[in-house]
């Protein structure tokens, strides 16, 4: 353990050497991202703000701020989740226990769909949008920051995590459209919507004990369970979204790589027919936009 007089004398670029060789040795898979990114947001600083540092001493409270984040990462706790907030499409997202943690690859359900929202903004003057299991509201505020006529209500099943929703939305000045249901699918829902999101649990029960650390300890596992074979909430949302759509509408979700073939068959069963298919980043299969004929 480093002693007071090393602490005391510790520059922002010594931390980020320090943190990026205990995360190298621990095995992390990206030791120096993780450490920039703890320093620059503990210390409420830019990556340039960092570069162009001189050298300056921090005080022994900002060190001991640092090297006691980088002890819970160490324990694999998320970046993200000891910084308490995430970027996400451009938003600043405070994160909760209770919420998934928002991630690049829904970046692409937000992408996949905004043409869609925009047109119709155009043409009719607005679109309202439903995000079932919205979580920290990161779908749906995102397309909502993207387009001024657009309305949208979030439902999840947990009430701590609405509860962060709304927060997200006040610190994005998006209140007076986005609100918010306690409800199990559309359970509780009233009214029709243009467009139906969902980033649904969608890991098969038997492989979560599997995944990494932080997924499989950090994030809840209500956002990660999809039953035994991945597909409930798909089930779910297929049966369910007829009655809440308006003609015309649309229907898309986020889903595991390997999962388009049934989620596919899944809505069509239920007379919405797939018409588009979308990859993230990486190339895998990642988004799927049905559509309700009228």
């Amino acid at each position: 353990m480093p002693d007071a007089a090393a602490a005391t004398a510790a520059t922002k670029k010594a931390l980020v050497a320090e943190l990026s060789c205990q995360f190298e040795a621990a095995g992390l898979p990206q030791p120096n991202d993780d450490a920039r990114t703890l320093v620059c947001g503990l210390l409420n600083i830019s990556l340039t703000d960092l570069v162009l540092d001189r050298g300056e001493p921090l005080n022994p409270a900002q060190t001991e701020r640092v090297r006691s984040a980088a002890a819970r990462r160490l324990r694999r706790e998320p970046v993200h989740r000891i910084l308490g907030s995430r970027s996400f499409f451009g938003l600043d997202l405070e994160l909760s226990p209770e919420t998934l943690e928002p991630r690049p690859d829904t970046e692409t359900l937000v992408s996949a769909v905004l043409p869609f929202v925009r047109a119709l903004a155009v043409e009719r003057g607005r679109c309202r949008v439903l995000d079932i299991g919205t979580g920290s509201g990161a779908v749906c505020l995102a397309l909502l920051a993207e387009v001024g006529s657009a309305t949208g209500t979030g439902t999840d099943i947990s009430r701590e995590a609405l509860g962060t929703a709304r927060d997200n939305a006040r610190r994005a000045g998006l209140s007076e459209r986005f609100d918010t249901c306690e409800a199990a699918w559309f359970a509780g829902v009233e009214g029709v919507f243009d467009l139906i999101v969902s980033n649904p649990p969608y890991i098969p029960s038997g492989d979560i004990a599997g995944l990494e650390p932080e997924v499989r300890d950090f994030d809840p596992v209500i956002a990660l369970d999809g039953g035994a074979d991945g597909l409930d909430a798909y089930r779910a949302i297929a049966v369910g979204a007829d009655v809440h759509l308006a003609p015309g509408g649309r229907v898309a979700v986020e889903t595991g790589f390997s999962q388009h073939a049934a989620v596919t068959g899944i809505f069509e069963a239920n007379r919405f027919p797939c018409i588009d298919g979308v990859k993230d980043l990486a190339g895998n299969d990642r988004v799927l936009i049905f559509a309700k004929p009228g």
